[in-house]
């Protein structure tokens, strides 16, 4: 079975206190969900119109559990905590 990632790449974080609000609930409902956090941070480098913003890339088992994580209440708790903090691109990708 393939791993999955999500790779979350911010374009704005507009509420600092919101995304620490977000973040103290998102690392464990993504720990409980089986992610493993593989990189989080600012861009060393930017290319093309990448945006020098904060980008995560989080590592799961499958396809299915990086679904179930999303879609968990933990985690659907964490997105109601950053509401409007933060303009982002979350996706999930499954590995080669």
């Amino acid at each position: 079975m393939a791993k999955a990632y999500w790779v979350s790449a911010y374009r704005a974080v507009k509420d600092a206190d919101k995304l620490a609000a977000y973040a103290k609930l998102a690392g464990p409902a993504i720990s409980a969900g089986g992610g493993r956090f593989l990189a989080r941070g600012v861009p060393a480098k930017v290319y093309e119109h990448g945006l020098q913003e904060r980008t995560v890339l989080i590592e799961f088992d499958s396809v299915e559990q990086a679904l179930a994580t999303h879609d968990s209440p933990e985690y659907q708790a964490a997105l109601a905590a950053l509401g409007d903090g933060a303009e982002r691109d979350l996706r999930v990708i499954e590995g080669a």
